[in-house]
């Protein structure tokens, strides 16, 4: 039996190896072994996640967190190659645009491995970003690309891929979203919980490097979050290195003593409750963007740029960089009630289904 190594190490990564799991599975032929890197090491980031979605427990746990993107990078690179010296599979798995993303792939293709990457050929065009250099890295270096949209599709081809290598499958986060969507609908406690009502709070999510390791960016986003509160309740799940930038440039006190509610990480299907009930989110995560667009609401990304332009150009999603607090301000009154373009993006649900064919057919 042919076996895959699956390298995940962050949250939306569980929820992208849910579906492929599920669907290896079913299909059988083909036996997956799950690494988790311990990238996200909180309980409400990572194990909550294999719980609620059913992802099988990992065959190996490496505990590397925290750190610098180079020496986390590194750390997983060593591991991950004994893992693959020890299982010798016949090709690693990879999601996204994490360090464990890109660790993973290099560990595989410098044993001789073959990669494949889903979600591959998203460009957001700015090499500051450390998750723009793991796509592009990750993706010169794979022999199966996995698109989710046409335009990733159209970036690789432009770069010169050979055809052959990419095959255009939707987006995975799509069929978790609506299998999700189903579940978290009973939850109506949640609600209750927090103090707020469906249809009547902001949902708010800042976790990228860019923003939390800018003192002045992040002081614009909570000087913006604390004008908003006054109107609308602001509902912060608040990640981890978040939360420590925060308290490392004293903006944490000035953002609890304003109407901001900050609460711990939450679980997937929580956080697809607290997205389905938000009148309108605000975030800098691209799944998060992602997940707005799956469930008609509004959102603003807190960043310059953004991978996923279609969402910007049907008017779901609108681009907002943090340096103005007035723009952020004006950007989220006038988001609360719009609706982009009746248009589907991201395929009919069956991405992990054609990704599995695939790597079944061509390893044989």
């Amino acid at each position: 039996m042919k076996s895959i190594l699956t390298v995940v190490g962050a949250r939306p990564q569980f929820v992208k190896a849910s579906v492929v799991s599920r669907a290896f599975r079913e299909a059988g032929g083909i036996r997956e072994v799950l690494v988790h890197t311990g990238q996200h090491f909180d309980s409400n980031m990572s194990d909550i996640f294999f719980d609620e979605l059913a992802l099988p427990d990992p065959a190996y746990n490496l505990g590397i967190g925290g750190g610098h993107h180079g020496a986390m990078t590194g750390q997983m690179l060593a591991a991950i190659e004994q893992v693959l010296l020890a299982e010798r599979p016949d090709a690693v798995l990879v999601y996204g645009d994490t360090n464990s993303t890109l660790a993973g792939a290099l560990a595989a293709v410098k044993l001789h491995i073959r990669v494949a990457h889903v979600e591959a050929g998203l460009r957001s065009f700015n090499l500051r970003m450390p998750e723009e250099v793991n796509r592009v890295m990750t993706d010169r270096i794979s022999s199966w690309l996995f698109t989710p949209t046409a335009a990733a599709y159209d970036n690789l081809f432009r770069e010169g891929v050979n055809a052959n290598q990419i095959t255009a499958t939707g987006d995975v986060m799509y069929d978790v979203a609506r299998l999700a969507a189903q579940r978290a609908e009973s939850n109506a406690a949640l609600f209750s919980s927090i103090g707020v009502s469906s249809g009547g709070y902001l949902l708010v999510t800042v976790h990228r490097a860019e923003n939390t390791d800018d003192a002045a960016r992040l002081r614009v986003i909570v000087a913006a979050l604390s004008v908003l509160a006054q109107t609308s309740p602001v509902v912060w799940p608040m990640h981890p290195r978040t939360r420590s930038a925060l308290h490392k440039t004293g903006l944490f006190d000035l953002l609890t003593s304003s109407k901001v509610r900050v609460i711990d990480p939450v679980g997937y299907l929580d956080m697809v409750k607290l997205e389905t009930g938000a009148s309108v989110i605000v975030t800098d995560s691209g799944g998060v963007q992602k997940e707005a667009y799956f469930f008609k609401v509004p959102c603003v990304t807190l960043r310059d740029e953004t991978e996923w332009v279609e969402l910007v150009e049907t008017r779901w999603n609108r681009l907002t960089p943090p340096t103005d607090v007035d723009r952020i301000v004006e950007t989220v009154l006038a988001s609360h009630g719009a609706q982009g373009r009746d248009i589907e993006l991201y395929g009919n649900g069956d991405a992990a289904r054609k990704i599995v064919a695939k790597l079944a057919t061509d390893l044989g």
